[in-house]
């Protein structure tokens, strides 16, 4: 149906997948740590179509600077979520699939016109980026793309909680549904292990990364003695800053850097951890060394940790604060 009426999609943090990332009409995800352009293509727009999103405050912020200038068609299977928190000129109960299938049909071929061009000049102005430091810390960014390559794009991507999840969401391109699984609503720290394992068991064939934070890893640590009892062959990709980043960040940004009880100084050697389970164990700390050690990871057949020593105080870019408008995004210019 997008493609049939050219219509640009933006993705929800746990409707990524859904939608290829490498389509021309992709937006990426929107809202909180989503892309300007898709922010900016919802505030826009003067239709937006939503299928199956629940309008929750992170896709959002301020309600009443939500998609003003739009008409809003909602489908979904619950009859209860439409409505409940954005008003609605086009409520339609429905599994996607039927109704989707349905309105075919009906939708008439389109040409790209100016808003095609205005959604190209905001990617072409604000593209997802992060800066190498002078200091040669590695990049979180960098080290997503870099398993984005390794796996062309076909991993199953499991998430913890906090600025992993979303670098995970960000600088990976995710082309398949069900390759995304993250812990959305309730954000629990610890999830994306277990998943890992779980998603593991369940297809055998296909790699898992688990993308972890220092701090959300240790939630579930012990089950690596799961994944070397049974060599499921998951890598685990740990993006460690010896903070509670996301945290950290928020006390950086709106606290003066008043850093409370989020400094994990204590860490243990997680590569030394692994290895006492059974599972080996890989330290990086140089960029040029992040691609060898995922390449050298992929080569084994069985479970890896790999202990990614990022930049302590990277941020997650574009960032809207709590309560701000989504078309209102700081920048790493801002901090």
């Amino acid at each position: 149906m997008a493609r049939k009426a050219r219509i640009p999609v933006a993705t929800t943090l746990m409707g990524l997948g859904g939608f290829p990332e490498t389509d021309e009409l992709a937006l990426g995800m929107l809202g909180m740590h989503g892309t300007r352009y898709a922010n900016y293509a919802v505030s826009d727009c003067d239709l937006l179509i939503s299928l199956g999103a629940r309008f929750d405050d992170r896709v959002t912020g301020k309600l009443s600077r939500f998609a003003t200038n739009a008409k809003i068609a909602h489908v979904d299977i619950d009859p209860a979520e439409i409505g409940k928190r954005v008003g609605v000129s086009i409520p339609i109960v429905g599994d996607l699939k039927n109704v989707i299938t349905s309105l075919l049909e009906y939708v008439e071929p389109r040409k790209d016109g100016d808003w095609h061009k205005q959604i190209a000049a905001w990617k072409k102005q604000y593209p997802l980026s992060y800066k190498q430091t002078k200091t040669g810390k590695i990049q979180p960014g960098f080290v997503m793309e870099k398993i984005y390559e390794a796996t062309e794009g076909d991993a199953i991507i499991t998430t913890e909680v906090g600025q992993n999840q979303m670098w995970a969401a960000q600088f990976y391109q995710y082309s398949r549904p069900r390759s995304f699984l993250s812990s959305g609503g309730l954000g629990t720290m610890g999830y994306g292990f277990p998943a890992a394992v779980g998603a593991q068991i369940g297809n055998p064939d296909r790699t898992v990364f688990c993308i972890a934070g220092d701090g959300s890893f240790q939630m579930n640590i012990q089950e690596l003695a799961t994944i070397a009892q049974y060599n499921l062959p998951i890598k685990i990709a740990i993006l460690n800053n010896c903070f509670l980043g996301m945290v950290r960040q928020w006390q950086e940004l709106f606290f003066n850097k008043r850093y409370s009880s989020v400094c994990l100084q204590s860490n243990p050697d997680f590569a030394k951890v692994a290895a006492a389970y059974g599972v080996p164990g890989i330290s990086v700390s140089k960029p040029k060394d992040v691609e060898p050690a995922i390449s050298k990871a992929m080569s084994i057949k069985g479970p890896v940790l790999l202990d990614f020593r990022i930049d302590r105080e990277a941020n997650v870019w574009p960032m809207v604060p709590a309560g701000g408008a989504i078309n209102e995004m700081l920048g790493e210019e801002d901090s």
